[in-house]
């Protein structure tokens, strides 16, 4: 049986250059996601860091953060949301407009995805600057949901982004520039 901590994640994870602009180097976790057991890995890693924060629910931010937070859940027996971009979510919507470097973002939940006092785990691939993470800690507030951490397989640390959050976060790999 192979032990989580065999798997160097980082080896599963490649620096894809210029994309989606030039100068930008993107985090391809498509390659981790094909590896089942270094996935299989990543997901134990993960549950590890988050299940001593006791969440009823996980959260996870649109797209790769999907790909994160449902089989997390899975893995831990909890139930999943979503928070996506505007007007992708059937029913009625609860929603939070936030600024990014160059202009504004929003981001909508579901308004019955969670019940008041219950502890929700966001979570999505990556950690850059952290704008996205906090405005979803904000909106799962907003939907009287305590947040006790945030988390993600990637934090770029270079960029800042664990500042802006107020709540614990976990990551696995960390790229320092």
């Amino acid at each position: 049986m192979t032990t989580t901590d065999t798997f160097d994640l980082k080896a599963h994870i490649r620096g894809i250059p210029d994309f989606p602009k030039p100068g930008i180097l993107f985090y391809d976790i498509s390659t981790l996601l094909r590896h089942g057991p270094a996935w299989r890995a990543a997901m134990a890693k993960l549950a590890a860091a988050i299940r001593p924060h006791r969440p009823d629910l996980l959260a996870g931010i649109e797209s790769r953060g999907f790909l994160v937070a449902a089989p997390l859940a899975l893995e831990l027996g909890l139930g999943f949301i979503m928070l996506r971009k505007p007007r992708k979510l059937p029913g009625l919507t609860i929603g939070l407009n936030y600024a990014l470097e160059y202009g504004t973002d929003r981001i909508e939940m579901q308004a019955d995805s969670v019940q008041n006092g219950q502890r929700v785990v966001i979570l999505d691939d990556l950690l850059a600057t952290g704008g996205t993470m906090a405005a979803g800690i904000s909106l799962l507030r907003q939907a009287g949901a305590e947040v006790p951490c945030a988390a993600a397989l990637i934090e770029l640390t270079f960029l800042g982004g664990r500042s802006r959050l107020d709540v614990p976060f976990e990551s696995l790999v960390a790229y320092d520039e």
